[in-house]
């Protein structure tokens, strides 16, 4: 029993006549995100490495936020979630979402720690 797929990314924004033009869609539209990524990573803007957000530098926030983008952006379209049902997509997607938010805080809390424990000099900085 064939399945047919879905031939249009982005909720039907992007529309295809076939699998082929599909994958070379989605290909773009990943490259451009990697692009975006290195870019950021070689030229590194000074606004976005001097501001800081919840104790990390936006620029770190920029590469969690597009480093998901893709992830769940494979997901969708490579493993199909989009035609599966709606419980099991959100149980495959919103269980790491919530993980990775964990061991952002996790990350975040423990550096700050860290961090005020060496600034206020009750061990030394011998490394």
């Amino acid at each position: 029993m064939a399945h047919e797929h879905k031939l249009e990314i982005f909720r039907g924004l992007w529309k295809f006549k076939s699998n082929v033009q599909k994958i070379w869609g989605v290909l773009a539209f990943l490259s451009l995100v990697t692009a975006v990524e290195v870019i950021l990573g070689i030229y590194k803007p000074e606004f976005l490495t001097k501001n800081y957000f919840i104790g990390m530098k936006l620029l770190n926030w920029i590469f969690i936020i597009l480093t998901l983008v893709k992830a769940y952006y494979i997901a969708w379209d490579f493993m199909h979630l989009r035609d599966e049902k709606s419980s099991l997509r959100r149980a495959i997607v919103w269980t790491p979402v919530f993980l990775i938010c964990y061991l952002i805080f996790i990350l975040l809390f423990e550096a700050d720690y860290i961090y005020n424990v060496f600034k206020d000099g009750f061990l030394a900085w011998n490394f």
